[in-house]
């Protein structure tokens, strides 16, 4: 039997009851980080927690080598995974193969950044349109797509969730600050005044710990602001209802004669 057990969103606390008892149940128990990290948490606390010695595969290690996979042919197999474990592609195509090869698996879901920024935000899950992620950028490297799809989801009067790229094998967490600023960036390549110094953002930092960061203002003064540790995301709202007019403003301290201009 494989498990694959979300772990939640900042600290070991997160997993579910029904999750720590699957993985006490389990011969053995591996985690991936490199989809996301748990900012509040670390390897010894969630043995602590589980009673169990976790083994942190590399990426390659669950992608390729299917570690998880070949031993759950043998003895029952947790796989826990930062989030939610169905979000990220890689565990969809884990359950394919897993089929494929007669094993018997069981998911076990837990908080999602994709359900919680919304909330934390105060903006209709409803009205989100599709999600972008902004990659770090080279010198040779500057895709223009995450931009042209927040426009795009603005031309349909849809909120964006904006990720933002995790290095983890690097220790290396975009910050909102960079990600506001390719927006900026591509603005300027693009030719394009969709997004400018003027437009709303809504930054949400280490989401699921005790003191969440909501901010709500103009991009040009968010982008130097510091907004604290890591993780973070960006939501970029299209036009809004009162309420969440009111929420943003009132919560996430936005300023009202921008958010105003925005109700629909």
């Amino acid at each position: 039997m494989l498990y694959i057990i979300g772990l939640g969103l900042y600290d070991e606390r997160d997993i579910s009851l029904k999750g720590l008892e699957a993985v006490k149940g389990c011969h053995e128990v591996y985690a991936e980080f490199y989809t996301a990290m748990l900012q509040g948490s670390s390897l010894s606390a969630i043995e602590r927690l589980t009673g169990k010695d976790v083994r942190v595969l590399r990426r390659e290690e669950v992608e390729e080598d299917r570690v998880p996979l070949q031993r759950a042919e043998e003895v029952d197999v947790a796989l826990l995974v930062p989030g939610d474990p169905l979000i990220a592609t890689t565990h969809t195509e884990i359950l394919v193969d897993a089929r494929r090869r007669g094993i018997e698996t069981r998911v076990i879901h837990s908080s999602s950044i994709i359900s919680a920024a919304p909330g934390l935000a105060g903006l209709q899950a409803y009205k989100f349109g599709r999600i972008i992620t902004i990659p770090f950028t080279e010198d040779n490297y500057f895709p223009l797509s995450p931009y042209l799809n927040i426009r795009a989801n603005l031309e349909n009067s849809s909120h964006s969730l904006v990720l933002l790229d995790i290095q983890a094998h690097r220790e290396r967490y975009m910050t909102a600050n960079e990600g506001l600023s390719y927006l900026m960036k591509a603005s300027g390549e693009l030719d394009d005044d969709t997004i400018g110094g003027d437009t709303l953002a809504v930054v949400i930092a280490r989401a699921g710990s005790e003191e969440p960061l909501v901010r709500a203002d103009r991009i040009m003064d968010l982008i130097d602001e510091d907004l604290g540790d890591p993780l973070h995301c960006l939501v970029i709202p299209a036009g809004l209802h009162f309420v969440e007019a009111e929420y943003l403003v009132e919560v996430a301290g936005a300023p009202e004669d921008l958010v105003k201009g925005m109700i629909l």
